[in-house]
């Protein structure tokens, strides 16, 4: 079917605010209207997204969709000021985008709403807000509490994710508005939105517990809000997993999920591979809710996960052997609890007896790999034989038969700590029969937060209390010959900030067990999915491939390990590229630099260095980026610096300094 492109369209707000839309139209639509999709998110359809956009919402409306992409308000070239994440105004504004959408002449007022990240959180919050318009959702790498599981907290400990995707959303927002969309005032409008900048890593680390500000969009506050159909998707090796089956448990509403064994790419996309058919899924859930066609979706298992097979620890991973199941509802019958009791011996089916104690080094965490993988060479954990020497190990016996798990495991202690804030870690790990370490699984945990996370509570040192650790959701076969390991320590640098003090914990081992969620599988079943397609591609020239590096070194005279990862051209391996339609080329590389002494977690410093070029002919302009973190046992200490370049010549440099009170973290 022949489509037409709309470049740039205004949608004006009541309050006299325009956001931008790129929209994608059917042939005949204004003959005869269509159903519409929405992505709305920040990330400037323009130049930010296109390359992944073109393709994405080309097929959708090759499929007889309106599909309209729109830059939320303050972002991209949309007027207005982007103050936070997720704010009451950002979900105002999509209301009036879906009553707008739905009046247009190609639309027959059904719309759909889908995202991944950022989209796949505000379409369910929008979706909670009961728009009339609102059809159906597909949310992508989301989640429903934004404490627990997004990119600032994991357990109640400071992600250094915070830091990262902090400096980035600085770096993103001051970018130029573009003069061929905005016109004359492009450099006026640009330069406020600089001035009015929030400082977004210091003000996401002032909300240290479950509070109103992070109940504020978490739809698990009240599931029963959202009364549309939902299609969740979520990736192995992405951060977002735990959200789809929540989901699932307590959605009211027709709703499936999908789980593979993806990054945070979209599906059709997929790495590590193998990637799907995601566009065409997207299509027959479009068509089931807002055209009317029985597709058959809901005679398909309500989860469909991909179960992974071992395979060497490489922190690079293109592709993940496994086998797709189905489980026609979730919780599903097919998955019991397997208790393993830690005993000195190793796991068991018994409890052991004895107590335990394990200090870990502040640099355990060296082959954790990213807290969310994007696809980008060397983000993978890999083999975790580096960390198991800070850590209390616990292994089966050789698995004669194989163990397939699908689900969350916890691991139930009776512990005490030594400081009245301490982390714990736990890993569940596949040992290969040729000695390396997958993991296949964690969570960390500030122990301050082990009763909930709305109202931390300090530890008395030497008093005993009982502890659960829920892992992350998890699909993986331990295969017959292999072992089952599972890690304890205190501490996982750098995907966390550590604690004030080097604890040290013991438990007891006549009631420390590992309870694995067993599948009793026996319905293996063929792929299902189609082929991944896509429609139309964007021009674009890749003017330099640039280069991702990953490294970690110890200095052994003082014990400090620094840790690096730096990204030249294309933070996410993309290289510099050049968008020929528009003539645009943009270079985005960042270096993050962490550094931590093995006997002081209070040495830990995180530096980040970014810059992002927007050039065209004759017009040049360079956004540059500093942040530094450092910590006292009371206090975070934020550095920020922003600086804005016109052809080499400076237009703007603001500068951050921001301390923010630790509480119980």
């Amino acid at each position: 079917m022949a489509t037409e492109v709309l470049e740039q369209v205004w949608i004006t707000l009541s309050d006299g605010c325009r956001v931008g839309a790129r929209i994608w139209l059917p042939d005949g639509a204004r003959d005869a209207p269509v159903p519409a999709v929405l992505e709305y998110i920040p990330y400037r359809k323009r130049d930010g997204t296109r390359v992944r956009d073109e393709p994405m919402h080309g097929y959708f409306a090759e499929h007889g969709y309106a599909s309209v992409r729109v830059d939320m308000r303050g972002s991209g070239d949309s007027d207005g000021h982007m103050a936070d994440e997720y704010l009451p105004q950002e979900q105002d504004d999509a209301l009036e985008v879906l009553t707008w959408i739905a009046a247009q002449d190609w639309c027959t007022g059904d719309i759909g709403m889908m995202g991944k990240s950022w989209g796949g959180f505000n379409c369910l919050q929008i979706a909670a807000r009961r728009p009339p318009e609102l059809k159906a959702v597909i949310p992508v790498y989301f989640t429903d509490d934004r404490f627990r599981d997004d990119i600032h907290f994991m357990g109640g400990c400071l992600l250094n994710d915070n830091q990262w995707w902090g400096s980035i959303m600085q770096a993103y927002q001051a970018r130029p508005l573009d003069p061929e969309i905005v016109g004359d005032r492009w450099r006026e409008d640009w330069l406020k939105r600089i001035d009015d900048l929030p400082f977004f890593p210091a003000l996401w680390a002032e909300h240290q517990r479950y509070d109103d500000y992070w109940k504020h969009g978490s739809v698990q506050e009240d599931y029963s809000d959202i009364t549309c159909p939902v299609l969740a998707f979520g990736g192995w090796a992405d951060s977002y997993t735990n959200s789809v089956p929540r989901m699932l448990e307590n959605l009211s509403v027709p709703c499936r999920g999908v789980i593979g064994p993806w990054g945070h790419v979209y599906p059709h996309d997929g790495v590590p591979g193998p990637a799907i058919g995601w566009l065409q899924e997207a299509v027959r859930w479009w068509d089931q809710w807002l055209k009317g066609i029985d597709t058959g979706v809901m005679n398909e298992p309500k989860l469909r996960a991909y179960v992974n097979d071992a395979l060497l620890p490489d922190g690079s991973r293109p592709m993940q052997p496994g086998h797709w199941v189905g489980e026609a509802e979730w919780p599903s019958d097919e998955v019991k609890p397997l208790p393993l009791w830690l005993t000195k011996s190793g796991l068991a089916d018994a409890p052991g007896t004895g107590e335990v104690s394990i200090r870990s080094p502040q640099s355990h965490g060296k082959a954790a790999g990213e807290w969310m993988s994007a696809g980008v060479p060397g983000e993978m954990p890999t083999d975790q034989r580096l960390d198991d020497g800070g850590s209390l190990n616990f292994d089966t016996d050789t698995l004669t038969e194989e163990v397939e798990v699908l689900g969350r495991p916890h691991l139930d202690l009776t512990l005490t700590s030594d400081s009245p804030v301490a982390q714990i870690v736990v890993r569940l790990c596949d040992v290969l029969p040729s000695g390396e370490v997958l993991r296949v699984s964690y969570q960390v945990l500030n122990l301050t937060h082990r009763d909930g996370h709305e109202h931390p509570e300090a530890l008395e040192p030497g008093t005993p209390t009982k502890v659960r650790v829920a892992l992350n959701m998890c699909g993986h076969r331990f295969a017959k010959g292999h072992k089952i390991r599972v890690s304890v320590g205190t501490a996982y640098w750098p995907i966390i900030w550590p604690a004030p003090y080097a604890a040290t914990l013991s438990f007891g081992l006549d009631d420390a067990c590992l309870s694995l969620p067993r599948r009793a599988g026996g319905d293996v079943h063929e792929m299902t999915f189609p082929d991944p397609a896509h429609g139309p591609l964007t021009p674009i020239t890749q003017v330099d491939p640039g280069s991702v590096s990953r490294t970690s070194m110890q200095d052994h005279l003082t014990g400090e390990t620094v840790y690096i990862t730096d990204g030249v051209g294309g933070v996410f391996g993309e290289g510099v590229l050049r968008f020929d339609d528009i003539g645009t080329q943009i270079a985005h590389s960042l270096r993050r630099e962490l550094r931590i002494r093995d006997d002081d977690p209070l040495s830990a410093r995180s530096i980040i260095d970014q810059s992002y070029d927007t050039i065209r002919d004759g017009w040049n302009i360079r956004t540059e980026t500093r942040l530094e973190l450092t910590s006292t046992e009371t206090e975070f200490h934020y550095d920020g610096m922003l600086r804005v370049l016109e052809n080499g010549e400076e237009l703007r440099k603001r500068t951050w300094h921001k301390t923010v009170p630790r509480n119980l973290i």
